[in-house]
């Protein structure tokens, strides 16, 4: 057996998940097959992700990981890309830290992977480099090796125009770039005659699709009404057949319209949840964050997105000691969270991105940030907690998608609302929506049983 292998580790979001799809698919095109262990495999690329200082630290510590294979095989490709890779700063730790990785290329040129690689393997070559900035077009038709058969993410645009003073996003995957509706519209339909039952529609901010001209490319949609906006985007895909969950990641509270708002109790395939990061809850730490909106905004938004569609479950993103937070902007946090319950959060202590607006104020202490995150662990726990016992003996249709990641003799899925659900049967159930009752709920975590379709 000389078969060649690649592997490749992936940190950050679900756009940096799908274009590991799409690296991983060109490498299978070449002939390459999948291995777990990075250290024995011939091609090892880090998809990396620059959105928290935590995710900088795992990367390095990885790509330190990975001498001493490269010196025993100096055939071995080594190749970086995601967000960091779209850093100078970084690119220039990379040739003085780590001279023997052997490819760098960024968020804006995937595509052209193929032909860098040739590049990169050639005997004797010297590290190749290729960074876009502000790309055009997305590529399209691109090849992809999916993780399931039966659940794809499926990329509407890139970029971001928002410039939140905290994050690196928009200088990292450039302006926002939207793929035409018809390309969407093909993919979604060739996933679903895949045997495809859920899409993961992503963007930045999916809400602003269809708002951007595309450089060069000589159409608009959206603005001019000669194409569909996100909600009406939404509402072709649902008519798709094969297609029986919608999701999409990740939604700005202040882009979510009526006509999305409306999706929610109109579109038969979308999941009844909505992932909106509200950051804080404090006016003024959302005006020096260029959030474009308010606490009571944000309430106003949940109150419509409930009104519509009762059962839908909301989750968020938190960021705690954001530079100037007072315990008075805290305590608004804690309020908000009280007053949306949030189904669950992503929350993160705040951590300067170098290249932002934010990096540049006045930080707030380690031990203060630290303090305030355990105190808003507390509260979102204890919601968690109520909201998980609410579900206790009900019956909720499930998304069977492997065995469990606790427990190899069990099987777990998700719900509509994006709970965990752990469940016994046979693994033939696996890529099927089956009825489970609930039989076990805890805070984090819930255990169900497979009960007849009547």
């Amino acid at each position: 057996m000389n078969e060649k292998t690649y592997n490749i580790i992936t940190f950050g979001c679900q756009m940096n998940e799908r274009d590991s799809e799409t690296l991983a698919g060109m490498l299978e095109e070449m002939g390459y097959v999948h291995s777990e262990d990075p250290k024995a495999s011939d091609v090892v690329i880090l998809n990396t992700c620059s959105v928290r200082d935590n995710a900088d630290k795992r990367f390095y510590g990885v790509l330190g990981q990975l001498k001493h294979g490269k010196e025993a095989d100096p055939e071995k490709v080594v190749a970086l890309c995601g967000c960091m890779m779209q850093q100078e700063i970084v690119r220039n730790n990379i040739k003085k830290r780590y001279p023997w990785v052997d490819l760098i290329f960024g968020t804006q040129n995937i595509e052209a992977f193929p032909e860098l690689f040739e590049r990169a393997r050639i005997p004797g070559h010297k590290r190749v480099e290729e960074i876009v900035e502000n790309g055009g077009e997305i590529a399209e038709n691109l090849p992809s090796a999916r993780e399931f058969p039966f659940k794809a993410f499926v990329n509407i645009m890139d970029g971001c125009n928002n410039f939140c003073t905290y994050c690196i996003v928009p200088y990292t995957r450039g302006r926002e770039r939207s793929r035409r509706p018809g390309d969407v519209l093909a993919e979604c339909r060739a996933l679903a005659a895949d045997g495809v039952k859920e899409i993961m529609l992503l963007g930045q901010n999916v809400n602003s699709y269809g708002r951007s001209r595309l450089e060069g490319a000589g159409y608009y949609i959206g603005d001019d009404a000669s194409g569909p906006d996100f909600a009406a985007l939404l509402r072709e895909v649902d008519k798709i057949e094969g297609i029986e969950r919608i999701r999409f990641m990740s939604s700005h509270p202040k882009d979510v319209s009526d006509d999305l708002v409306k999706c929610f109790a109109e579109c038969k395939n979308l999941c009844r949840m909505i992932h909106l990061p509200v950051q804080s809850g404090s006016d003024d730490v959302l005006r020096r964050m260029n959030r474009h909106y308010t606490h009571d905004d944000f309430l106003r938004i949940v109150d419509k997105l409930r009104a519509a569609c009762p059962e839908i479950a909301i989750t968020t993103d938190l960021i705690v000691g954001f530079p100037g937070e007072t315990e008075e902007d805290f305590e608004e946090t804690l309020r908000l969270v009280r007053e949306v319950r949030f189904d669950s959060a992503f929350t993160f202590i705040y951590s300067p991105r170098p290249g932002t607006p934010a990096a540049k104020m006045e930080q707030v202490p380690d031990a203060v940030c630290h303090e305030r995150f355990d105190r808003l662990m507390d509260v979102l726990h204890g919601i968690q907690e109520e909201k998980s016992r609410e579900l206790q003996d009900a019956v909720l249709p499930v998304l069977v998608e492997g065995p469990s990641k606790t427990d190899a003799s069990m099987l777990t899925g998700r719900t509509e609302q994006g709970k965990v659900v752990d469940l016994p049967g046979d693994p033939s159930l696996v890529g099927q929506i089956v009825p489970v009752k609930i039989v076990k709920a805890q805070t984090f975590s819930l255990y169900g049983e497979l009960c007849g379709s009547d």
